[in-house]
């Protein structure tokens, strides 16, 4: 299984799994991504961080840390 910072920029995933805990995994659903919802990677910064993001038609931008809790196909 691959996570959202191994998706590459013009690909759209499915999120299949959240891991991380509490008040980190809250946040992030929160901002719409839970499971079964798709994701369009728009771009990367140049360093890697931030990714941002296409999620239910609105953009966001989430860092490294929190793209790697995220599990897509």
């Amino acid at each position: 299984m691959k996570t959202l910072k191994e998706a590459k920029v013009g690909e759209t995933v499915t999120v299949v799994k959240l891991t991380g805990e509490g008040a980190v995994k809250r946040r992030i659903m929160d901002m719409g991504v839970t499971k079964g919802v798709e994701i369009f990677v728009r771009k990367v910064a140049p360093l890697g961080d931030p990714i941002e993001v296409t999620v239910r038609n609105y953009e966001l931008s989430l860092r490294k840390a929190d793209a790697e809790m995220i599990e897509v196909e």
